[in-house]
């Protein structure tokens, strides 16, 4: 089993990640600026897998103990907290979950690709040794936590560097029922990026909590 850290993993996302791992026997660390949060979402994680190895504490220290290196901040925190961690990460295996989005009015959210086109482009350019894919975008972060009921869909994993895509794409499989799907090299994590925030607005019309899946493969 690996050491999966998720960094800013007390928001939705990471904490319904961290759950499905721990419940798949890997050793979880959830990251946080603050030790209490991440104190209260080790203890919710443990309600909902009794027994898990898990951790909590400052992001630096999951950074530098984890094998796999989730980002699950909001996207104004992304650059920054990146480059804080540089060192840290090296060149392990980071999985960039973040989706670069803005709220303006009642009209709902508005992709805001950072410069270099997506947030896990970006995270490649800060961490220039790591092997940045990304990944799980498309699964609703509250039904993650819901682990009674089976997740349904496709996790699009995009990555330049194939054996840490294959590596993340069978982490993917470990969650019932949903299926990896190889997309293609990094520059292609802007149009998973944007489709979330279409998936916000789709959720918003039908009150609903929306994935994808591709047919024909």
């Amino acid at each position: 089993m690996a050491r999966l850290a998720f960094i800013g993993g007390t928001g939705p996302e990471g904490t319904g990640l961290a759950i499905r791992f721990a419940k798949s026997g890997h050793a979880i660390y959830i990251g946080s600026r603050s030790e209490e949060r991440a104190a209260e979402t080790v203890a919710k994680i443990h309600e909902a897998s009794p027994g898990a190895d898990l951790y909590g504490g400052p992001n630096l220290d999951g950074a530098l103990k984890a094998d796999f290196v989730f980002v699950t901040v909001p996207a104004s925190a992304h650059a920054e907290l990146l480059k804080e961690l540089e060192e840290a990460i090296a060149d392990k295996i980071v999985v960039d979950t973040v989706v670069p989005m803005s709220f303006e009015g009642d009209d709902g959210p508005v992709a805001a690709m950072p410069e270099a086109g997506s947030a896990a482009e970006e995270a490649a350019s800060l961490l220039p040794n790591a092997k940045v894919v990304s990944a799980f975008h498309h699964l609703d972060a509250k039904q993650l936590q819901r682990v009674d009921r089976p997740m349904q869909g496709d996790v699009i994993v995009c990555g330049d560097d194939m054996a840490a895509k294959q590596k993340v794409m069978a982490l993917v499989e470990e969650i019932n029922y949903v299926r990896a799907l190889d997309g293609g090299g990094l520059k292609n994590s802007r149009f998973t990026e944007q489709l979330t925030v279409l998936l916000v607005h789709i959720n918003k019309i039908y009150q609903a909590h929306t994935g994808i899946r591709v047919t024909g493969v």
